[in-house]
């Protein structure tokens, strides 16, 4: 099954998301790519554990999907988005069992470690989210990327490290197979916490069923009010935590009405929204986030309302009241 980070609880448990299966290991696999270590993993438990895959490819989504489900494997929760905000904000204090990390992108570039997952503040976050003796099992081909986690990790002041074979299912992936071919070697290790540092949730929460707490605006518009051009905004937060970039304002279906795509960036979370402008029946309009996609309500997703409301302000709206 495929999740949106919408259908998602803020944090959430095991008991809704596999409500048939409460009590099973719950396994967390980062990067599953084209979905080829699971159906060899599986197996190997005498029952077939709570399995959430987190991927940033939407095409490896569908493939991984795909193939889940013709392993009878549908169970399975497969969703698109970086593994931090999942990690961060879904999954609850002490609940995984196991995190696996195969075959990573290795950013090896100068200058690019930043960006690499195995960091010492991902590990610490990990420690956090995984039951004692739970465990994070990485698997890479690449020589300087495992050295570095393994420094990393250590680094973090949480982790144990061991080193060893890696599991048979791990050398069935797309990159392992690629490797192999080339006479290269995996190198494996197993991260286990020495140490739980507590990380906050933060304030993500979906689109609420109450909708009257659904960021808004009411405005009067100009009566010459009818917008054929619109120029890229982008606003940004001046403490640099959200930035917002209105993309392009389009006519609704509605005769008195538009839309308006938003591009918002908040540290690893993007959401493209859309906020909608509408006339209401006494002459006003109602600026208003819309529902499609579920999107997250968030300060920066806030923000690209009241930014909304901003530029319709410039072009000469009167607003009568924010709710944002």
């Amino acid at each position: 099954m495929i999740y949106r980070l919408g259908d998602f609880h803020f944090p959430d448990a095991p008991a809704r998301l596999y409500p048939d299966t409460p009590g099973r290991p719950w396994m967390l696999e980062i990067g599953f790519g084209d979905g080829r270590f699971w159906p060899h993993y599986a197996p190997t438990f005498p029952e077939t554990p709570n399995y959430l895959g987190v991927e940033l490819s939407g095409v490896s989504l569908l493939k991984a999907h795909r193939r889940l489900t013709e392993a009878g494997l549908g169970s399975g929760l497969l969703t698109k988005l970086p593994a931090d905000v999942l990690l961060r904000k879904v999954i609850p204090h002490g609940a995984l069992d196991r995190i696996i990390v195969n075959f990573p992108d290795p950013w090896p570039k100068a200058g690019h470690t930043e960006h690499r997952l195995l960091r010492a503040p991902f590990f610490r976050l990990a420690a956090s989210r995984l039951k004692p003796g739970g465990e994070v099992l990485l698997t890479t081909d690449h020589d300087e990327y495992f050295d570095f986690a393994v420094q990393e990790a250590h680094a973090s002041g949480v982790m144990a490290v061991q080193v060893g074979p890696p599991p048979a299912a791990a050398l069935e992936t797309k990159y392992a197979q690629k490797w192999r071919d080339l006479g290269l070697d995996a190198h494996h290790a197993r991260f286990t916490p020495t140490a739980h540092a507590p990380v906050p949730h933060g304030d993500l929460r979906p689109y609420p069923e109450d909708e009257s707490t659904v960021p808004h605006a009411v405005l009067t518009l100009p009566a010459t009010f009818a917008p054929t051009d619109f120029d890229k905004v982008t606003v940004r937060s001046p403490h640099g935590t959200w930035t917002v970039i209105l993309l392009d304002l389009y006519g609704s279906l509605r005769r008195d009405g538009w839309v308006t795509l938003a591009h918002v960036v908040e540290g690893e979370l993007t959401q493209e929204v859309l906020i909608g402008i509408t006339g209401r029946e006494d002459g006003t309009h109602l600026v208003r986030l819309a529902k499609f996609g579920g999107p997250i309500i968030t300060p920066g997703v806030k923000a690209a309302v009241g930014a909304v409301t901003q530029w319709l302000e410039a072009q000469g709206a009167v607003v009568r009241h924010r709710g944002y």
